[in-house]
């Protein structure tokens, strides 16, 4: 009764603090439902396929109550996916429950996530726009409209705590905290390098915007955003990247001896600026197919590869599922699939897993800094590939979870992220708990599980 009056209480507060402004501002619509303003002071929730109806779409319909009562949480499925680890030994030896379940698995998470698209930045309603302009990284939620009283709508105060303060007492690294599953160093790379071919913010548009054409896995990184940069980078012989040889190992090629444009500081020589498909990543031949049939052909092959790693080793890792995902295209032929991806900028911003990096670079016998290991091309051709693949897989991960964790020479990384994400006014955490149908938090403490002292903010 008690938590019901205090409901009562927030909505009426929201009310009252937008009086003669936006009364969408308090998000009154829940459940998906689209909030549109009337007038001046009103609204209305538009309830449509959300299975819900009423004024603020709380109302469940019958199959949608059923669906509910019976549904598990996201809590209990996570929990059962973690454990009873026999169980999961079983039904990951049959092929057919195996595939079931995964087919299960990709349908659902499809379900979670609207398409067409709906929002972008600059539209906190349906558009054309946000469904046909793929310069944008498209929304998950709407911004907050920029009229509200808060940054956050109706609650928290008027301005925000500066970002660069904010970093500084809950971010940044106070002792190094390592990846409790054990997450190597290696795959904090291999994180890097996927998704900066999906994750390309346009600086100078803004972070709305992504300088990517492709919403997915197409390896531009590799093979360049355009054609005219692809075809720089082409030997055009048996179906080939250009390269040299060093030491008796293939590497890219130089920006020089390719001409394509690359992010390097001035002090980096050119010898050392390797040409890739991604500007900031310096960091068998069939006898009857032709050059263009072999690259084409390679490139499709190796982004199968690629799924596969990241779906069966990659998202296997994270999840911490005892059942063993798989990578099978043919799971879902007959099954109603949006193959059609968009990135979404939240999704952009939650990438930032800057808290996997270590403190220092360990390589064979030796340490390397930041500022000697970030730009320096020279530590691959010195101690190897193999070197490096196996230094890295032995070093283990810094903890993504939980703050205070984030490496001091890169903290200037999560700052732009929080000015960024306020620039896209982004809505709370609560509302995206909400969206996928998970329990809101009821204070910092219930969030992080510490203690800690909010009041300077």
């Amino acid at each position: 009764m008690y938590k019901l009056t205090a409901a009562f209480l927030l909505l009426a507060l929201g009310f009252l603090l937008c009086e003669g402004g936006n009364p969408c501002c308090s998000e009154p619509c829940q459940n998906r439902g689209v909030c549109m303003q009337v007038g001046t002071d009103d609204y209305e929730c538009d309830c449509t396929r959300t299975g819900f109806y009423g004024q603020n779409c709380t109302k469940p319909e019958f199959m949608t109550w059923i669906k509910v009562n019976l549904k598990p949480s996201p809590n209990t499925v996570h929990y059962i996916l973690t454990h009873f680890k026999g169980f999961w030994n079983i039904v990951n030896g049959v092929s057919f429950l195996r595939d079931a379940i995964m087919r299960y698995v990709l349908t659902s998470r499809s379900h979670m996530i609207d398409s067409p698209p709906t929002y972008n930045a600059d539209y906190s309603y349906k558009s054309w726009e946000a469904y046909s302009n793929l310069s944008y990284f498209t929304r998950t939620l709407p911004p907050v409209p920029e009229d509200c009283p808060t940054p956050m709508g109706v609650v928290g105060k008027k301005e925000l705590p500066d970002a660069k303060v904010l970093a500084e007492k809950l971010l940044v690294r106070r002792r190094f905290i390592p990846d409790p599953q054990g997450t190597s160093l290696m795959f904090a790379f291999f994180a890097q390098h996927f998704t900066h071919q999906f994750f390309k913010t346009d600086m100078k548009k803004g972070p709305a915007f992504t300088e990517a054409p492709g919403h997915g896995v197409d390896l531009s990184h590799i093979y360049g955003v355009s054609l005219d940069r692809q075809h720089k980078l082409r030997l055009f012989k048996d179906g080939k990247l250009k390269y040299q040889m060093l030491n008796g190992e293939m590497y890219p090629p130089t920006v020089k001896d390719v001409g394509v444009e690359m992010h390097y500081p001035p002090h980096v020589p050119e010898s050392q600026r390797f040409a890739v498909g991604h500007e900031a990543f310096g960091l068998q031949v069939h006898p009857y197919w032709d050059d263009e049939r072999l690259f084409q052909t390679t490139r499709l092959i190796l982004i199968g590869e690629t799924i596969k790693i990241v779906i069966e080793d990659y998202v296997q890792h994270l999840s911490g599922y005892n059942f063993k995902l798989k990578f099978d295209p043919e799971l879902l032929f007959n099954q109603k699939f949006q193959y059609q991806n968009r990135i979404s900028s939240e999704f952009n911003t939650l990438y930032h897993w800057h808290p996997l990096m270590p403190d220092s670079f360990q390589i064979e016998e030796r340490d390397y800094s930041y500022k000697e290991f970030v730009f320096n091309t020279s530590v691959v051709t010195e101690h190897g590939i193999s070197s490096l693949v196996e230094s890295f897989s032995k070093q283990i991960a810094g903890r993504v979870a939980g703050g205070r964790n984030v490496p001091g020479p890169i903290l200037y990384v999560s700052i732009k992220s929080i000015e960024s994400s306020r620039k896209m006014r982004y809505q709370s955490l609560n509302a995206y708990r909400k969206k996928f149908n998970m329990k809101p938090y009821s204070s910092f403490e219930d969030m992080t599980g510490e203690k800690a002292n909010m009041q300077a903010f």
